[in-house]
């Protein structure tokens, strides 16, 4: 099983590898560039992977890989507010990382905010974390809506 997977990784990386970075690739609901769509599956096996861990009480650490996920729960809040059938606002994400880093995510005049550490803010995007549970912090008119509607996934 796991030479077939293997084997299916490298056939998959080695074909978005050669697509163009402007091509849109079907996929769920939305066609996606080659970027997004490695992106999300990246979320995916992360968010199983949590799914596992936390099941067996294996501790799972953040790490700066995490901010793959974090670009993907901020660059969906469009898309995730559209499912919400809400209307689409600026929102900027500033997210503190285990090693010290400080991520950000969005127009620094957006009028509405979500800060905290990144891994619960993937956690939120990811559905694995309540966000009114999350204890992100939120400000402006629309920083509550847009933890209320993160996610990292279609549908």
């Amino acid at each position: 099983m796991f030479n077939r997977w293997q084997t299916a990784r490298r056939a998959a990386l080695a074909a978005l590898r050669a697509c163009p970075s402007t091509v849109r690739l079907r996929w769920a609901t939305i066609p996606l560039t080659p970027r997004t769509l490695a992106t999300t599956r990246l979320a995916e096996h992360w968010a199983h992977a949590l799914d596992v861990t936390v099941a067996l009480g294996i501790s799972y650490p953040d790490t700066v890989r995490l901010w793959h996920v974090a670009w993907l729960a901020h660059r969906s809040l469009p898309y995730a507010f559209a499912v919400a059938g809400e209307h689409a606002v600026p929102v900027r994400c500033e997210l503190l990382v285990p090693d010290g880093q400080r991520w950000q995510f969005g127009p620094v005049d957006a009028p509405s905010l979500i800060a905290g550490p990144a891994g619960t803010f993937c956690r939120v995007g990811a559905r694995r974390l309540p966000a009114e549970q999350s204890g992100l912090t939120v400000a402006g008119p629309h920083g509550a809506a847009a933890l209320r509607v993160l996610r990292t996934y279609a549908i």
